[in-house]
């Protein structure tokens, strides 16, 4: 069903950019997020999260270096500001700057032929960046074999080509391709490997240390993760922060809903960070024990602790 209806350019209102530029740009960043951004090139964009000092997360990103002193940070806007003002308070001495510069760009996502269309090449691999013109493309995870890319282009340039399809069928794509966005509502709720982040290309396990690194270094080394994203399909709407309930225990949530859209079919599809023990046991629902059943699919990409 995707492949039929998740096709052309969607506006990306909802999400903004963070400018960081000078010569320890690159630098104070991989000091402060899960990924490696020293050794980014323009080639690359990478997934990153920015985390507090127990390893939870308060914000995630599409990252890229279009230049060796700038780096741009793409995030929910609803979350941007907070996490900017959090930034700057630990650059310090830093020869970086950084600012809100959501306004100065346009944000869209292309799907399926769409890439084509503008000269992307849509056999890329998820945190491919390749520059068109005054644009970047970003090659993200496919949506049920759909190829996706974010494109950031300055807010003077003509959108690019093809069918608009709304928002919220991007978004749609974005919980079938299994790769979460942090909102508001559950900002410092999961260490990076609750959302599989690890297992997506958003953490870097050699890279040193930033804040929660121990945290997330022994989640990942020490076998105490217990709980995974995964995702779920719904007849009812669902909500960023909704708690998942399981029939083997109906007093205490065993999950959380990460991000949810509306299908183009009716129904609603989320990405659901749970216990791994309640999947096995079966019988969820959101909202509260009696609420809406859900059902769970294969995730699209392996686990790192399957490989």
């Amino acid at each position: 069903m995707t492949s039929a209806v998740l096709q052309g350019v969607a506006a990306l209102t909802h999400l903004g950019v963070i400018r960081a530029e000078g010569a320890d740009a690159a630098s104070f960043l991989h000091g402060q997020l899960t990924q490696d951004f020293a050794l980014l090139d323009a080639s690359q964009a990478r997934l990153a999260a920015l985390c507090t000092p127990k390893g939870r997360m308060i914000a995630s990103f599409i990252g890229i270096r279009p230049q060796p002193d700038l780096i741009l940070l793409v995030c929910s806007r609803d979350i941007l500001a907070a996490t900017l003002k959090r930034l700057q308070m630990y650059v310090l001495r830093a020869k970086a700057r950084l600012s809100d510069a959501t306004e100065e760009f346009a944000l869209h996502g292309l799907a399926g032929a769409a890439l084509a269309a503008n000269g992307v090449d849509a056999a890329a691999p998820a945190g491919h960046c390749s520059a068109i013109g005054d644009a970047h493309a970003i090659s993200l995870y496919p949506a049920d074999g759909v190829a996706r890319a974010l494109w950031l282009a300055p807010a003077s340039a003509a959108a690019p080509t093809g069918e608009r399809i709304d928002s919220s069928l991007w978004q749609w794509g974005d919980v079938r391709s299994g790769v979460a966005t942090l909102t508001t509502p559950v900002l410092d709720a999961f260490v990076p490997q609750m959302l599989n982040d690890e297992s997506v290309g958003g953490v870097n396990f050699k890279k040193g240390c930033y804040p929660g690194q121990e945290v997330v270094a022994r989640s990942q080394f020490r076998g105490t993760l217990k709980r995974r994203a995964y995702i779920v399909n719904a007849a009812a709407p669902l909500a960023a922060g909704q708690e998942v309930f399981a029939a083997a225990d109906d007093e205490q949530p065993v999950g959380t809903v990460v991000q949810a859209a509306p299908t183009p079919a009716g129904g609603w599809s989320a990405i659901v960070s749970m216990q791994i023990a309640a999947l096995e046991a079966g019988a969820l629902r959101a909202g509260a024990p009696d609420g809406v059943a859900l059902t769970v699919e294969p995730l699209p990409y392996p686990l790192l602790a399957d490989i």
